[in-house]
């Protein structure tokens, strides 16, 4: 039997994260939520539905199956939907054909070859649509997740369901006089680790995984259940309970309940709470962000033009993929901000929503470098890690800045005139 995974029309609430990769490469405890759902689902081929635009470059980061293609779903086939945060024994391959939904959307579907052959259609869409009628769907209480806080909220308890795949142990290099708190049991140090003296890792709420490479330098805190993913650096840092960052990060500061996707820098002292952050992004000195009002009120976040309330009470910021931040930036609430962007202090907090390929400075936005010379800076921060930028994503990138040059042209002439209305009245 094949697996397939596919993205549905809400990959685009997990904008500014999702314009970079599909909503399946999303980040969750120790995992992307692809990997979760090929762990449940081990040993099939895999078949990817994603949109089309990022096809080019996640065929260069996946090599164990097809993307877009119909016709291998000829097949005894599982379905699921990649917005699923799969739990131990959620998803079985054996079984009878069926179709598990949760409200209007297909969670998954479990489907022999001939309904299969007599189902497909032109399109997955169209295909999921047909077997929906054809097959009686089933309403199921599995995760599926619908904004990037339900994958916040869900961080700490889905490290321990990681925990628990992995397995305990500590087998790397953990200086004498590195403190444990809590049962060592909670503990997964890999063989190529390195924890350093004066270290505090405590692990009575919850378990800790360092992965292969990382180091942990002396003075830091690192509370579970927390993730510090392959090739990481911790650096004097204060890890609070629910943060998972993944490979080749270097952090320090203040961090709680705080994702960080891969490749980026929070090196310096500031404080990270409640928020999401994608890759290559780097966060300055004493940059730190609210990730909660001061009535205490739910936070709400700008999304799809409009602002949503999240009716969660602690909520940071969605940061996209290449962002940098200068010393001294103050995140608001509930800020999202999008691929490529350059913040610079201006002594007051930043706007709650910043469009891709923006600059901020001094208390307004602008285009900025423009797209070349953006693009040059990236490649030197890839080349610092050793990755080569490739043709594929620095097209897609293009394709991210064409595709919200209208949004970004309308955010920038209304800072404009803001900025000319206060000079008027000062």
């Amino acid at each position: 039997m094949k697996i397939c995974i596919f993205e549905d029309q809400k990959c685009d609430n997990f904008y500014p994260m999702t314009m970079t990769r599909p909503v399946f490469e999303l980040r969750c405890g120790k995992t992307t939520l692809m990997e979760k759902i090929k762990r449940e689902l081990s040993g099939a081929e895999t078949i990817y539905f994603l949109r089309e635009h990022l096809a080019s470059v996640f065929k260069e980061s996946v090599k164990d199956g097809l993307v877009n293609n119909l016709k291998a779903l000829k097949d005894d086939i599982f379905i699921v939907n990649g917005r699923l945060l799969p739990k131990k024994d959620d998803l079985k391959l054996e079984g009878d054909e069926e179709v598990a939904i949760k409200g209007k959307d297909i969670v998954y579907a479990r489907v022999k070859k001939a309904t299969m052959e007599k189902m497909l259609a032109g399109s997955l869409e169209e295909t999921l649509k047909n077997l929906r009628d054809e097959l009686s769907p089933k309403e199921t209480d599995l995760t599926l997740i619908e904004y990037p806080w339900d994958l916040i909220n869900e961080n700490s308890e889905t490290i321990k369901e990681d925990f628990k795949a992995l397995g305990n142990g500590i087998h790397g290099d953990v200086h004498p006089k590195c403190i444990i708190l809590g049962d060592k049991e909670n503990l997964y140090i890999a063989k190529t680790a390195k924890i350093h003296p004066y270290v505090v890792l405590d692990a009575e709420n919850g378990p800790i995984i360092i992965d292969e490479g990382a180091v942990v330098h002396p003075f830091s805190r690192i509370e579970g259940p927390s993730v510090i993913g392959e090739n990481c650096l911790i650096l004097g840092g204060k890890i609070r309970s629910g943060s998972s960052f993944g490979p080749v990060c270097r952090v320090g500061g203040e961090t709680e309940e705080c994702i960080i996707h891969g490749y980026s820098n929070k090196y310096h002292t500031g404080f990270l709470g409640h928020s999401y952050v994608g890759e290559w992004v780097n966060i300055g000195a004493l940059t730190t962000n609210s990730d909660i009002k001061n009535d205490y009120m739910p936070v709400q976040v700008y999304f799809k033009g409009e602002f949503v309330d999240t009716k969660t009470q602690k909520l940071g910021s969605f940061i996209g993929d290449h962002c940098k931040f200068s010393i001294g930036c103050i995140l608001n609430t509930g800020s999202v901000i999008g691929v490529a962007c350059n913040i610079v202090a201006s002594g007051e907090p930043t706007p709650k929503y910043i469009p891709s390929f923006c600059w901020y400075f001094r208390g307004r936005l602008s285009r900025g470098a423009g797209f070349r010379r953006t693009i040059i800076t990236e490649k030197r921060m890839m080349a610092r890690r050793g990755i080569k930028m490739t043709e594929a994503y620095e097209k897609l990138l293009r394709q991210i800045y064409d595709d919200t040059k209208e949004e970004r042209e309308k955010l920038i002439r209304r800072s404009r005139a803001k900025a000319l209305l206060r000079g008027r009245y000062m």
